[in-house]
């Protein structure tokens, strides 16, 4: 059915839940993933950072993006799912506008990726890449969660304080 996966990256936790569904995926439908990360410097011009630092710490994110490839192709290779790296750099463009370009230009029939399941303010206040991929996708976009992680959060904040310990 799905024969080209991007498989968008950060590094998190969350971004490995993403890589383990895509191989599985990739695995039983015999499908080319194609690993992306994205080096946003955004934080660092906000920051006014001087000239050399700026290019250190560009260095520094280019060689972080790098290794969470390595290790995304690596997860793929163990099981004999053939996997490209893509690294791509932004300036003043949405993240998430360089994921959806990405499935165009590489021919993705699917998206798989993490998401962090934030909501209210933490929701507004970082965003939402991945909700923004999944609204202006031209191809379908699984999001995948860490198990238990947003769940839990929302039914301990949710359930009265009975002084119980758990």
């Amino acid at each position: 059915m799905y024969q080209r996966i991007l498989v968008p990256l950060d590094g998190s936790a969350t971004s490995d839940c993403g890589v383990r569904e895509a191989v599985g995926l990739a695995r039983g439908q015999k499908a080319v993933l194609y690993f992306l990360h994205v080096v946003d410097d955004f934080s660092m011009l906000v920051e006014m950072t001087s000239v050399r630092s700026y290019e250190e710490m560009l260095k520094g994110l280019r060689h972080y993006g790098l290794e969470v490839l390595a290790k995304a192709k690596h997860v793929a290779d163990e099981v004999g799912v053939h996997g490209e790296s893509l690294l791509r750099e932004v300036t003043n463009e949405r993240v998430a506008d360089v994921i959806v370009n990405q499935a165009k230009q590489h021919s993705c029939d699917l998206i798989v990726m993490g998401t962090h399941g934030r909501r209210g303010f933490s929701r507004i206040a970082m965003g939402s890449e991945a909700e923004q991929v999944a609204r202006t996708s031209p191809v379908p976009v699984l999001l995948v969660r860490q198990p238990g992680e947003v769940v839990d959060a929302e039914v301990r904040a949710a359930a009265p304080d009975t002084g119980a310990v758990q």
